[in-house]
């Protein structure tokens, strides 16, 4: 096995305990948006833009910013992208666990469940920690992928099942 190889799989090994899936049943729940101030149009051609402070829940889905655009399509919720204060996110996983994440800026792709945090990212799970600039997470399988920026760095700290308190 190549080099690179055995380092795909050691990583791979690595991230496994960071990745517990989101809660599933929260995808079918109803999304409540709550915010200062909203600007759109009734044909929903361009997004609808809320601020002064944007408060979105999706069953245990919480996120909080300053600003989010509101993408429809076929008359659904299709995508929202956040940016400002920054950005809070957390919600529970399948197992129980909770999730807390932060960054700059957040796209939120409902249709494929996936999350791409940057500027200052960061995923938090009892289980450990990711950082970097920016972190794409695939709320439906887990999966994360994670890039450095300008000074190609990820950071991450994975915990020892006993600091969890569950061993």
């Amino acid at each position: 096995m190549n080099p690179g190889a055995v380092s795909a799989v050691v990583l791979a090994v690595l991230l496994l305990p960071l990745t517990a899936q989101a809660k599933q049943a929260d995808r079918n729940q109803p999304m409540d948006i709550d915010a200062g101030r909203t600007e759109g149009t009734l044909d929903h051609r361009s997004p609808t833009v809320l601020s002064n402070g944007v408060i979105i829940t999706q069953g245990t889905l919480h996120i909080t910013s300053d600003r989010a655009e509101i993408h429809l399509r076929d008359g659904e919720i299709d995508r929202a992208v956040l940016t400002g204060g920054p950005v809070q996110m957390r919600q529970e996983m399948d197992d129980g666990s909770p999730m807390n994440a932060r960054a700059q800026r957040v796209d939120y792709n409902l249709a494929s469940d996936i999350i791409t945090l940057t500027g200052d990212a960061r995923i938090e799970q009892p289980r450990g920690t990711m950082a970097g600039q920016r972190i794409v997470y695939n709320m439906a399988t887990g999966q994360v992928e994670s890039g450095g920026g300008d000074n190609g760095r990820v950071r991450m700290r994975i915990n020892p099942r006993s600091a969890q308190g569950g061993g």
